[in-house]
């Protein structure tokens, strides 16, 4: 047995006791109490007690002492052993002779005399299962007995249903009570007898048994081949689960006993969802109340809520039975009641129209299209795709109907079910047209998610366009909008230049037919240095209306900012909203949302965090066999490899991306490749290497146009040539940053671009100056291990020009950020350095680096214990400056920790312990 350690711990103790005594064992129905019972008749014969089991029958409920004739059966020979009076009460009740019945306590005598003669030889265990099924004459006899075998070599067990009334619920006889299993014993159990189950059923199972062993045994073949029997397309909203019969039978015969109206009510609770068990007080939505339910709470069905004082469903079985034993007729007239019900919520109201309406209906197709729509912007892709599907089944014209099949196929596709996409146009019956657009849109999307296949997509998508302007489409269209997002996503994939001033000319002809959105994506995705100018200030104000953006707008959106390095500022969007993305299987989203968030870790430092995300990522597209996000994954693992210095796994993700991607034209991931490949010989010292990759993404001297990795790519270019002796190439690419006003793209290439034209300056003021621009740029630290190579360099030009004194600061903060980061071949590098400064050890820079104000104020209150947020809201900062603060706070005192914060502040010198 699972889970009953302390319950076989009390039933041993019982076996074991000299004496005699009762006990009763209670409990729902399936929750184990007969495998206990076995248990204790187990424990019973081990030590040679003899034993005699008998159980209720609800037949025979009504029939005076039919319980006690059976429980005494294999006792009857003893009784001719007993005396005259004893013997005579026993011939009446069991109707071998007439008389007046006797007494309880008269025949209850009797009984415990035959009891201790049949116990004179040998210990005696009786063992009734069932027993709220005992006549009321039974159960009153077993009461006495049970209350007075004290002194005897007779126990007694008894097990009850908790939720049926019996005759020894005033026994007053000792009791154990059989609760469900707790949640680990639950998994424990389901595992032990279905291992490898789907992690889906498995959660499905768990909360619908609520700990009840019989259930966890039993629903798993029913629900195997699928959540509940229902797939991602079926209409959101409670449904039950297919039950067994055996479970069905659990709650089905008190459910078929009620009044007509009474089930009704239980069944329009259990279609809305009233909660059952203990998932009946978790906060929520207000679900409909059930009135008028009182003979369905006194067979055991439902209980009250303490909190609200509603009517809740005893045991998630009990909704999952009445759902099961109604008609689809009764179903449907109950979900037409709760439509009027919930009339003002437009997502519940729309669950039960979807299903109450069997003719086509225009007005409920239409509030199903809005409830889509509602859907979608909270992130309930997958709701919005059958409520858009059930609404095109309703339209009662055939443009309605193609339009919205369109429209669910858009949003599948997007959210990565492509097969349910390329379902859904395929029965768009009644086009003569050839190829929809809709149709189109779902057969690229899987063209380009299952196996990378821009090029084909392409075609496709440009050939669909062409086809709608022929058509004289004269002002924005959805479906004309779709077709030029995804034709972007397609270009930024294949970072083809002959595709991308195709795509260029084609949205220039369009005119006003291309929304402002699409003008962010293409100047973003395509070309940063030639278009990227402004697009900051454009994602900002276009997140300003973040209400109204649907979460693929989200991700196109923040896709832009990662292209111009201001990710961090949506990231909370983002955060807020992935893990809805992927619970609701909107996977092609919610990939999306974890590479950014994955981007956006490693961009500021959080390697470890960037790690699990990016292990996460890879498998969840395994599960959905998206081969494009599972490589694009592998590609920014790989880079986080190759930045930590972890060369040999670097090469093999390198290689594994690269080998993929080439053959098929996917330049976006061929570039990160060689980003791989130039980072980790970085890592390594191996320059020559570094150089030869990074000159596979763009000569020196310029940008290769439409090649994205080309600008992100300037500091490693400019330092491999500078150490491999290619001075005029290193200052080349520098200067060609410059004139390309890399710095007013983004604050990152900013950076990296101040840092490249200081290394290759050869004026020393020059030098100076850019490295000052570098270190102090406010964004900075937002880009700790670029920020942290241009000290590096920095603090090496400083010994050469300046003295060991002078570089043993840049070199003290660049080696704590690598140590920071987990970046330990660059640290080594910072370390060598500063030894070379005649510095013994790795100095701490708390000495060399003073606290500006409010740096002393934030680490102040830091250390007395406050959080970001609680020192934002004194200083009027929001806490991620705060945290920024804190990042430049930590090496300056020589600390890597809030704990030190203390210590280190007192050890301040001079005015700085203020």
């Amino acid at each position: 047995m699972v889970g009953r350690e302390s319950e076989q711990e009390v039933l041993s103790e019982f076996v074991a006791a000299s004496g005699g005594r009762a006990l009763i064992l209670r409990g729902d129905t399936g929750v184990g109490k007969s495998a206990l019972l076995d248990h204790v008749a187990e424990l019973a014969a081990d030590q040679e007690h003899r034993l005699i089991r008998a159980a209720g029958v609800e037949a025979e409920s009504e029939l005076p002492f039919a319980g006690l004739h059976q429980f005494l059966y294999p006792l009857l020979p003893y009784i001719d052993r007993l005396d005259d009076g004893h013997r005579s009460a026993f011939d009446v009740v069991f109707g071998r002779n007439e008389g007046t019945p006797p007494s309880v306590m008269t025949l209850g005598i009797a009984v415990l005399d035959l009891l201790s003669l049949a116990a004179s030889q040998k210990p005696l265990l009786l063992v009734l299962d069932d027993g709220q099924w005992l006549d009321t004459s039974s159960s009153e006899v077993c009461g006495f007995v049970g209350r007075r075998l004290t002194g005897s070599s007779v126990k007694l067990v008894v097990v009850l249903r908790s939720d049926v009334p019996s005759g020894f619920d005033t026994a007053a006889l000792p009791e154990l009570p059989v609760t469900t299993l707790s949640e680990k014993a639950s998994e424990q159990l389901l595992d032990r007898h279905y291992p490898g189950l789907d992690p889906q059923v498995r959660r499905l199972v768990l909360d619908e048994a609520q700990g009840n062993p019989l259930a966890l045994l039993e629903l798993p073949p029913f629900v195997h081949g699928g959540r509940a029997g229902r797939d991602r397309g079926e209409l959101p909203g409670y449904t039950g689960i297919p039950l067994p019969q055996r479970l069905q039978h659990v709650y089905g015969t008190r459910i078929e006993s009620l009044d007509g109206a009474v089930r009704a009510e239980l069944l329009r609770g259990a279609l809305d969802g009233v909660g059952a068990g203990t998932a009946a007080g978790r906060p929520g939505r207000t679900r409909y109340q059930m009135m008028d339910a009182d003979e369905a709470a006194a067979r055991g069905l439902l209980d009250v809520d303490p909190l609200t004082g509603y009517f809740v469903f005893r045991h998630p079985l009990v909704r999952s039975t009445v759902v099961q034993m109604a008609t689809p007729n009764e179903r449907r007239a109950a979900h037409a009641v709760l439509a009027q019900v919930h009339h003002d919520d437009m997502e519940r109201r729309a669950t039960h129209l979807a299903v109450s309406t069997v003719d086509p209906d225009e007005q409920v197709a239409a509030v199903l299209e809005a409830a889509a729509d509602s859907a979608t912007r909270r992130g309930g892709a997958v709701a919005a795709v059958a409520w858009l599907t059930r609404a095109a089944e309703l339209s009662e014209s055939h443009e309605e109907r193609s339009r919205r099949l369109g429209s669910a196929a858009f949003i599948a596709g997007h959210a990565g079910q492509l097969d349910r996409a390329q379902r859904l146009v395929g029965s768009d019956s009644g086009s003569d047209k050839g190829e929809s657009p809709a149709s189109v849109i779902a057969s690229s999307y899987a063209a380009l998610y299952e196996d990378g296949d821009v090029r084909s997509a392409r075609r496709r998508v440009v050939t669909a366009i062409d086809s709608m302007r022929a058509d004289s489409v004269g002002e924005p269209n959805e479906m004309l909008t779709r077709l030029v997002n995804l034709l972007l996503a397609i270009n930024q994939y294949a970072s083809d230049e002959t595709s991308w001033t195709q795509t260029h000319e084609l949205l220039g002809s369009m005119g006003d037919l291309v929304p402002i959105t699409s003008h962010i994506y293409h100047d973003a995705w395509g070309d940063v240095v030639r278009h990227g100018a402004g697009v900051h200030e454009r994602v900002e104000r276009a997140f300003a209306d973040l209400s109204s953006l649907e979460p693929w707008d989200v991700s196109r959106l923040s896709v832009a900012a990662y292209h111009v390095d201001t990710l961090s500022q949506y990231r909370r969007h983002l955060q807020r909203t992935v893990d809805r993305e992927v619970e609701t299987g909107a996977m092609g989203s919610g990939i999306t949302m974890l590479h950014l968030i994955m981007l956006d870790q490693m961009t500021v430092g959080e390697w470890d965090e960037a790690e699990c995300t990016g292990q996460r990522t890879l498998e969840l597209t395994a599960s959905e066999h998206h081969a494009l996000f599972a490589h694009h994954t592998r590609a920014y693992l790989g880079l986080l490899a190759a930045m930590r210095g972890q060369t040999q796994r670097a090469q093999e993700l390198q290689a594994v991306v690269d080998a993929w991607a080439r053959p098929r034209g996917v330049g976006f991931l061929t570039q990160i490749a060689d980003a791989i490949g130039t980072t980790a010989a970085l890592s390594e010292g191996d320059y020559e290497a570094a150089y030869l990759h990074a000159i596979g993404i763009t000569p020196p001297g310029t940008f290769t146009p439409y090649a994205h990795q080309a600008s992100r790519t300037l500091l490693d270019l400019v330092e491999a040539a500078l150490h491999t002796g290619r001075s005029e190439q290193a200052r080349a690419h520098a200067l060609a940053a410059r004139d390309a006003h890399l710095p007013d793209i983004s604050p990152r290439l900013a950076l990296i671009t101040y840092g490249a034209l200081a290394m290759t300056a050869t004026d020393p003021s020059e030098a100076d100056q850019m490295y000052h621009h570098a270190e102090t740029h406010p964004a900075a630290a937002t880009f700790p291990f670029e920020h942290a190579r241009i000290r590096l360099a920095h603090g090496i030009r400083q010994r050469h020009t300046q003295g060991r004194k002078a570089a043993r600061l840049s070199l003290t903060l660049a080696a704590e950020t690598f140590e920071r980061l987990g970046a330990p071949t660059w640290a080594e590098r910072a370390r060598a350095e500063l030894r070379a400064t005649g510095a013994a050890t790795l100095a701490s820079s708390a000495h060399l680096a003073a606290l500006t104000w409010q740096e002393r104020r934030i680490a102040d209150l830091a250390a007395s214990g406050l959080t970001n947020k609680e020192i934002g809201e004194r200083m009027h900062l929001s806490p991620r400056t705060v945290s920024s603060h804190l990042y430049r706070v930590f090496p300056k005192l020589g600390i890597t920790s809030r704990a030190a914060l203390r210590d280190a502040l007192d050890k301040m010198p001079g005015e700085q312990n203020a």
